[in-house]
C-alpha cells in the first residue's frame, strides 16, 4: 500500500535554504522578533528578522573571505546560543555546508567528525574543548571572530545555489561503530512545507518554543527553520535542563507551540507544577524523536487540556508522517504520511513491491521525495544498503492500515533511540570493550519501566574482576557524549549468541 503523491509545489531550480528562511521576512516584517534565546538567569536575547538577516549575511561574508571553496564544511561546536544559529545559517547563505555538532561530544568524537567530513572551519564556543592535533590545518573561529563577522560587511545577496547543492551534513549513528554523515541539499528546507500545515499548524502569528539543543535536526528544523519559513518567532532556552522550568517558559514567552521529545513531556508531568502557570496561549504540543505512548498522550491532555501531535522521521528524510490539525490523533500511531509524501511498506526480502494494508514490512520513502538526503558522505556501501529500487528504506518496520495511519513495529536493525538521538550499539560496545576488565560486551535498549527506554551494557567480566557498574558508566562518560552513555550495566556469565557466534542483542535483556 502506498500513500498517494498529491500535487505539491515544485522545488525551484535555484534555491538557497537560508534565503528562503530570512530574505522575505527581512523585507516584509523587519522589526518582528525572529529569535529569542532565554538564558538560565531569565535574561532574553532578542533579534529581529532584520537583525538576523544582516548578521547571517555578515557571517556569510566573513566565511567567504577565508578563501573557502564552494561546499567547504563549517563545523559548529557551540551551546544553545544565537551564535550557533548565525554560523549555521551563515554557512548555508555563503554556499558552504553547515555541519552541526553537539558540544557534548568528547574531543576524540569531535576529531572523528572533523577528519571524516574534511571540515575546513571549526566554529567553537568559549567552553568547547578542542584536540590540538585534530584542528591542525583547519581554521578555528570563536565568539570574538563570529561577533566581528556578524557586525562587519555583508554579502549583498545570498549565494545563488542550485536546489540540489549540498547545504548541511548531519552525523547520525548507523549499523557500524562510527557515525556516518547524512548530506542534505538546500531543497530539504523547501520540502518541509507539508509539515507546517499538517503537523504543526504553523502560521506567522505563532511563537515556537523548542526544548532541544541546536546540534539536533529536530531543533534546527522545527525550532528554527520552520517558524522562519512561515514568518513566526523561534524561542530557545540556554540554561540548565530542569523539566520544571518549561511551563514557566511557555507562559513568559507566550509560546503557542511547544516542541519536545516524549521523555520531556513525561518529566514535566512528574516534576513541574502545571497548575501554577497560565498555558492559555499554547495551542498544542509537538513531539518526535521517540514513540508517544497512548498513556503519556492521555496524561498530558488530562493535565493541560492541550493535544499532542506526533511525527515520525529520521535524519535522512526528516519528518514525513504525522498527526496534526488536519489528521485526527489515533493513540499509538504517529499519524499519516503528509500530503505530497510517497510512502510505502515493502517486504523485508525480495522485490520492492509495496505491500497491502495491515501487512508489516520496511517503511520506505520514494526517491522522488525532495526532503530525501543526497546520500551518506563517503559511505557508498551503506547508501546502497538502504536503497531498494526506487525506494529508500531506513530500517524501520511498520504497517499502514486501511485508513492510511502508520503503525510502528520496531527496527529491522539494532539501532537504539536515546532521548530522540539514534545511537549505534556498535559505537557504545567499542568503548566498553576497551575497558581492561571486560571480556565480552553487548549493548541494547532496556525498559526499566513502561514508556521509558535507556541504553544498557551487558558485560561478561574477565576472571577475577569485580562487578562495578558505576566504574563502567564513568569509563563511558569519559569517552562518549552523554546521550550515548549507558544508564545501566548488567553482568552476565555469557552473552546470548547465534550458532555462528554472533551476539543476539535482542535477547540480552531477557538473558539478564
Amino acid at each position: 500500500m502506498t500513500h498517494p503523491l498529491s500535487h505539491s509545489p515544485a522545488v525551484p531550480s535555484r534555491f538557497n535554504a537560508a534565503s528562503h528562511c530570512l530574505a522575505v521576512n527581512a523585507r516584509l516584517r523587519p522589526d518582528k522578533d525572529a529569535l529569542r534565546v532565554v538564558g538560565g538567569d531569565g535574561r532574553v536575547t532578542r533579534m529581529t528578522f532584520s537583525e538576523v538577516d544582516r548578521a547571517v549575511r555578515g557571517v556569510a561574508a566573513g566565511l567567504s573571505d577565508l578563501g573557502l571553496s564552494p561546499g567547504a564544511r563549517v563545523m559548529v561546536r557551540m551551546g544553545n546560543d544565537a551564535d550557533y544559529v548565525l554560523v549555521y545559517f551563515g554557512a548555508i547563505a555563503a554556499g558552504l555546508v553547515a555541519l552541526p555538532s553537539s558540544p557534548q561530544l568528547t574531543p576524540a568524537e569531535a576529531a572523528f567528525l572533523m577528519e571524516d567530513s574534511g571540515a575546513a572551519v571549526i566554529a567553537a564556543g568559549a567552553d568547547c574543548v578542542l584536540d590540538p592535533a585534530s584542528v591542525s590545518g583547519r581554521i578555528v573561529i570563536g565568539p570574538s571572530e563570529i561577533a566581528a563577522m556578524a557586525d562587519g560587511p555583508t554579502l549583498l545577496s545570498y549565494a545563488d545555489t542550485v536546489a540540489d547543492d549540498p547545504a548541511t551534513l548531519v552525523y547520525t549513528s548507523g549499523t557500524t561503530s562510527r557515525p556516518k554523515g547524512v548530506l542534505h541539499a538546500h531543497r530539504a528546507v523547501f520540502a518541509r512545507r507539508p509539515m507546517h500545515e499538517h503537523w504543526q499548524g504553523l502560521t506567522e502569528s505563532d511563537v515556537m518554543l523548542h526544548a532541544g539543543t541546536l546540534n539536533w535536526t529536530y531543533t534546527l528544523g522545527v525550532g528554527i527553520a520552520d517558524p522562519w519559513a512561515c514568518g513566526a518567532t523561534a524561542v530557545l532556552f540556554n540554561g540548565p535542563r530542569d523539566p520544571a522550568r518549561w511551563p514557566a517558559l511557555i507562559e513568559s514567552e507566550g509560546a503557542t507551540l511547544f516542541a519536545a521529545v516524549p521523555s520531556l513531556y513525561r518529566q514535566i508531568l512528574k516534576y513541574a507544577d502545571l497548575g501554577a502557570h497560565n498555558l492559555n496561549r499554547l495551542r498544542h504540543g509537538l513531539t518526535a524523536g521517540e514513540a508517544l505512548t497512548p498513556e503519556l498522550l492521555a496524561a498530558w491532555q488530562h493535565a493541560t487540556g492541550k493535544p499532542l501531535y506526533e511525527a515520525l522521521g529520521m535524519s535522512e528524510v526528516s519528518t514525513y508522517v504525522s498527526s496534526g490539525p488536519t489528521v485526527p490523533v489515533r493513540p499509538g500511531s504517529p499519524g499519516k504520511p503528509q500530503p505530497g509524501r510517497r510512502v510505502a511498506i515493502l517486504p523485508e526480502e525480495g522485490e520492492p513491491v509495496p505491500l497491502p494494508a495491515d501487512e508489516v514490512g520496511l517503511l520506505a520513502v520514494h526517491r522522488s521525495e525532495p526532503g530525501l538526503m543526497l546520500g551518506y558522505w563517503n559511505r557508498p556501501d551503506e547508501e546502497a544498503a538502504v536503497m531498494r529500487g526506487e525506494w529508500f528504506a531506513g530500517g524501520d518496520r511498520a504497517s499502514l492500515d486501511a485508513d492510511g495511519y502508520l503503525w510502528f513495529h520496531g527496527r529491522a536493525d539494532d539501532v537504539m533511540n536515546a532521548f530522540g538521538y539514534r545511537v549505534s550499539p556498535h559505537e557504545v560496545e567499542a568503548v566498553l570493550a576497551t575497558h581492561p576488565g571486560i571480556a565480552e560486551v553487548g549493548v541494547a535498549e532496556m525498559s526499566p519501566r513502561p514508556g521509558v527506554s535507556v541504553i544498557a551494557g551487558f558485560v561478561v567480566l574477565k576472571p577475577g574482576e569485580a562487578a562495578d557498574e558505576a566504574c563502567l558508566i564513568a569509563w563511558c562518560a569519559e569517552r562518549l557524549a552523554a546521550y550515548k552513555c549507558p544508564r545501566a550495566i548488567r553482568f552476565l556469565d555469557a552473552l546470548p549468541r547465534t550458532a555462528n557466534g554472533k551476539v543476539q542483542r535482542k535477547r540480552l535483556v531477557a538473558t539478564a
